[in-house]
């Protein structure tokens, strides 16, 4: 297992996110020695969504607005329906979001989470997947699609499913341990 104890992880999330996609890449960083943040639009603790209903929750380490990317060394997008179709609206978290890119940081997107990034104007020109509802979306933004478990292109992960976690959290934390990239030209 890689060693990141030097490195932080913002992962941005609200009530409704996908428990498992939150979950279980903060206990694979963290697993790792990273400290992963979890970012939101408001203080306390926020609620995950669990197979066909709310589940846990979960603190809130910081909120949209009072962090910087500068601060942290990758980002984390956990998917669910009513997470990101409410993160894809804030203009806060979408600068936040496209800071990441802007600076050449790992991102990480599972699931719906894609649909931030795409507001975010940052898949043209990106091979991704996603749930496959989010196909055309990110067809129709300039992304490339494939239908594969996790896809690499240049620090930007992405996964489909919570099946597809084990595979995402292994590359996320490849990702995270590489470092930087090229920024993006958005």
């Amino acid at each position: 297992m890689k060693d990141l104890s030097s490195k932080r992880v913002a992962i941005v999330a609200t009530d409704g996110f996908e428990q498992s996609e939150l979950l279980e890449p903060k206990k694979a960083l963290e697993a790792a020695g990273a400290k992963a943040d979890v970012i939101s639009l408001k203080p306390g603790r926020i609620r995950g969504w669990k197979e066909r209903n709310w589940g846990d929750e979960v603190a809130v380490d910081g909120v949209i607005g009072d962090v910087r990317a500068d601060d942290y060394d990758a980002l984390v997008l956990p998917g669910g329906v009513i997470n990101p179709d409410k993160l894809r609206i804030h203009e806060g978290v979408l600068a936040f979001v496209r800071a990441f890119f802007e600076q050449g940081k790992p991102v990480a997107a599972i699931c719906h989470g894609p649909w931030t990034l795409i507001n975010a104007g940052v898949v043209k020109g990106r091979h991704m997947t996603s749930w496959p509802s989010l196909r055309a979306d990110l067809l129709n933004a300039g992304a490339t699609w494939t239908d594969e478990e996790v896809v690499v292109d240049h620090g930007l992960v992405t996964s489909r499913k919570p099946d597809d976690l084990p595979a995402f959290n292994r590359r996320l934390l490849e990702e995270v341990a590489e470092g930087e990239h090229a920024p993006a030209s958005i």
